[in-house]
């Protein structure tokens, strides 16, 4: 609710409130798209099966690993709800990342001009009466009375409260919660991440700062036009001025009409998104790999220099994505796990010059060993905390040579193939192109262990791709050929990878 007895709102000021409100939206509606791709939450960060403190499903999910992907958990929401609905986890994130760098950088300009023309003063109390204060307030609220005009100058005690707490305390807390979740930061600052109670811990706490942040818009804006609404619609637009009839009317419908175009607006994206939704991943991915570049890609993990998973945090359950070959996908690899992987190979190979080698599993384990404990994040908001143990990618890569001129990524493909195409064609063999930098991290290995013993079939059995800065969708399974590479534009959709592809994600999987 806005007020004001002698003093006015700036123009500045009543833009970045109507910014604000539709970056808020749009936060919400893509952050009811990312918790409908995975509608659970939970404290422990194996999201065991039935350990949920809150679900917005009600499926019930079988105790077995590997016989439930969690695409399969994964609920439509109508495009009038969430950005952009319709089961599309990919773009939602993008809009996502879209709406907080916005959100975010309104936010700073906000802040720096509260300072700088002084107006802080009208928010941030500077007197400890302001409690008792606001707690008469809110007794009046509560009795459904309304507090004198005269106790607005231009907010009453309980506003200058809420407003503090929302401006200087929820909002950092939504960004710290927020980048908490991504891998990139979880590899480079794990104390952190584990203050927060892990990925789960910053999952659900965000969840429960999405729900006091929608609390919070509804009673200010049902307060607007509750208490003393014609003075309140008359400096949200004007900024001051006579509190006449006319202008009152006037004002009304402004702010009516506004509300009920954001909401068009809103609706609209959506639409938009769905409509080519090829088109509105260039966006937002585009888009967003700005922040990417400027923030997360400077952020390298230390490996071993900043472990902090002990054996203690190993996870009893690990979900999974996507399911072992069948024998249409890949009767090579069936055939060998009948074998005990004798006689499967893994190709290595320089694909700029033509140059590969043949390794077998036996081959892989009489490379030097690498392990490490580390957290499994997917893009839908799972987790799982193992042991891994495999060969670096760096080490692996070696016994082609020297990295060939003109290699700039290296591409791992699957003897599976994709779950599903975001366009309904035919599942194409999955893959995924990780850039040399991310290579060479410590914890990027091809694994053939976890937790001490050989790898599960659902789990990527018999060796795996692990890049530990970066989302699962980047971590492919039923490892068949990797390989240097010039450009990902020349493989696949030219995306940079199977899920990229298939569900419109972002190359960069740090965040």
């Amino acid at each position: 609710m806005m007020d004001a007895i002698g003093s006015d709102f700036p123009l500045w000021l009543r833009a970045q409130h109507l910014l604000n409100f539709i970056l808020m939206g749009m936060l919400i509606r893509s952050g009811v798209e990312m918790l409908s791709s995975l509608p659970r939450l939970w404290w422990r960060n194996d999201c065991a099966p039935g350990t949920e403190w809150l679900k917005f499903t009600k499926r019930e999910l079988p105790k077995e690993e590997g016989v439930y992907t969690s695409l399969m958990d994964e609920k439509s929401v109508h495009p009038a709800l969430s950005l952009p609905g319709r089961e599309n986890i990919g773009l939602g994130r993008h809009w996502h990342g879209v709406s907080v760098m916005l959100w975010v950088l309104n936010g700073l300009i906000y802040v720096i001009l509260l300072f700088a023309t002084g107006l802080w003063r009208r928010i941030i109390p500077t007197s400890w009466d302001v409690f008792p204060e606001a707690f008469e307030s809110l007794k009046m609220y509560l009795s459904l009375q309304v507090p004198d005009l005269s106790h607005f100058s231009p907010y009453d005690s309980l506003q200058m409260l809420g407003y503090t707490f929302v401006i200087f305390i929820l909002a950092p807390f939504m960004m710290i919660t927020g980048v908490a979740m991504a891998p990139a930061i979880r590899a480079r600052f794990p104390r952190f991440v584990k203050m927060l109670g892990g990925h789960q811990g910053a999952r659900s706490l965000h969840f429960i700062g999405l729900v006091m942040f929608t609390g919070f818009i509804i009673v200010h804006v049902a307060l607007v036009f509750l208490v003393h609404r014609e003075h309140n619609v008359i400096h949200m637009v004007f900024g001051g001025g006579e509190v006449a009839t006319a202008r009152v009317a006037q004002a009304t419908v402004i702010i009516v009409s506004t509300i009920v175009a954001v909401t068009v607006f809103w609706i609209a994206l959506s639409y938009w998104s769905l409509a080519d939704r090829a088109r509105a991943q260039r966006f937002t991915a585009g888009f967003t790999e700005i922040g990417r570049k400027i923030f997360l890609n400077k952020l390298r993990p230390l490996g071993k220099k900043n472990a902090v998973y002990t054996a203690e945090d190993i996870s009893e359950f690990h979900w999974t994505n996507g399911l072992p070959p069948t024998d249409e996908e890949s009767p090579e690899w069936l055939a060998a796990r009948e074998r005990n992987w004798d006689g499967l190979t893994i190709t290595v190979r320089d694909d700029i010059n033509g140059v590969e080698k043949q390794l077998s599993v036996e081959d892989l384990k009489k490379l030097p060993k690498h392990s490490y404990i580390a957290t499994h994040t997917c893009m839908q908001g799972w987790s799982a905390t193992s042991e891994w143990a495999g060969v670096r990618l760096t080490d692996l890569m070696a016994i082609l040579g020297p990295r060939p001129e003109g290699a700039r990524y290296l591409l791992a493909e699957s003897y599976g193939l994709a779950q599903k195409m975001y366009d309904n064609r035919p599942r194409e063999p999955f893959y995924a192109a990780i850039d040399l930098e991310t290579m060479e991290e410590e914890e990027s290995i091809l694994a053939y262990e976890r937790n001490g013993k050989p790898l599960d079939d659902h789990l990527g059995a018999p060796a795996r791709l692990r890049v530990e800065s970066n989302h699962g969708y980047k971590h492919v399974k039923w490892v068949s050929r990797i390989m240097w590479i010039h450009d990902y534009a020349e493989y696949g959709d030219g995306r940079g990878g199977t899920r990229e592809d298939s569900a419109l994600q972002a190359f960069n999987g740090r965040i």
